[in-house]
């Protein structure tokens, strides 16, 4: 007894070694940098000097009048559940789609796909040569049916909205797969019972397919809702939060304050906003999903 209570006591002092590289990573690489930000939001630091003082909540309470911050903040909730909805919407049409036989559909699989796999800095410049107003695609193709050219990006809640098509345009694929997996998933019994009862395809995706896939939804809906309010690059490359502050997200608007406004503290502080955001938004629509799941 007493030889395996040590060979139990031996196994888990080894267990817990094998957890040590992991931790110090995460040590190193999460842990650190937030306590460093949580440090930093709370001075003046120019995120240049080695000097700066500490002004206690000033950066904080300065957010509570910017009008920059809160436009960004409206932004970036639209970024995360304006792309999330789309993208699960059109994720949910193409797997219902692709779960059908019919010729080249694999074809079809990976045009649908294929955008992920672009870098979302490069997705936001290919589409900047398509709706810039001097010598864009679309306004060359306007032009030449006769239309004038639009300033697409002109108007800030236009370009709000063109930002999060295109950040669901091109992870749509992503919902896609997750979708079809889960639709693939359902036992091909209960769509059979369905049909002999005399269910129609649109009774049995309400009454079955939809229910069942509850986790694959909240699979889809969390990573995409996370990715837009995170969303960076393609504000970036597209109109670096342009016309003035009308498009930025809360991570450009940090990117704005660091390097161009040379206000570290400022920005550490709207980061730890968003991280807080993003965090309690990610739990509530989590809570809210799961309480939705069925099993079968």
């Amino acid at each position: 007894m007493r030889r395996k209570i040590a060979i139990m006591i031996n196994s888990d002092k080894g267990l817990s070694l094998m957890y040590a590289p992991a931790l110090c990573l995460f040590l190193l690489f999460v842990a650190y940098p937030l306590v460093s930000g949580i440090q930093i939001s709370f001075t003046n630091w120019n995120g240049y000097s080695q000097k700066y003082s500490y002004i206690g909540l000033d950066n904080y309470s300065k957010l509570m009048t910017d009008v920059r911050f809160t436009k960004s903040l409206l932004n970036t909730l639209i970024y995360g559940f304006g792309s999330a909805i789309l993208q699960n919407f059109f994720g949910i049409l193409y797997a219902l789609l692709l779960n059908m036989k019919f010729r080249s559909r694999i074809l079809v699989r990976t045009i649908v796909y294929m955008p992920v796999i672009v870098a979302q800095l490069i997705m936001g410049y290919i589409w900047y040569f398509l709706v810039q107003y001097d010598g864009g695609a679309i306004n060359d193709m306007l032009a030449a049916l006769g239309f004038e050219p639009v300033d697409w990006m002109a108007e800030g809640s236009r370009a709000v909205w063109i930002i999060t098509g295109i950040n669901a345009f091109q992870y749509v694929g992503t919902s896609m797969i997750i979708y079809l997996a889960g639709i693939q998933s359902i036992p091909q019994s209960l769509q059979e019972a369905a049909t002999i009862d005399g269910a129609n395809g649109l009774s049995r995706f309400r009454h079955i397919t939809l229910p069942l896939l509850i986790p694959a939804i909240t699979t889809s809906f969390m990573l995409n809702l996370i990715g837009g309010l995170e969303l960076f690059a393609i504000v970036i490359s597209l109109t670096s939060g342009g016309p003035g502050f009308e498009s930025h997200s809360m991570s450009s608007l940090i990117n704005y304050f660091y390097f161009e406004n040379q206000n570290a503290g400022y920005a550490a502080a709207i980061g730890l906003i968003t991280f807080v955001l993003v965090i309690s938004i990610s739990y509530v629509m989590l809570k809210i999903f799961r309480k939705r799941e069925v099993e079968y």
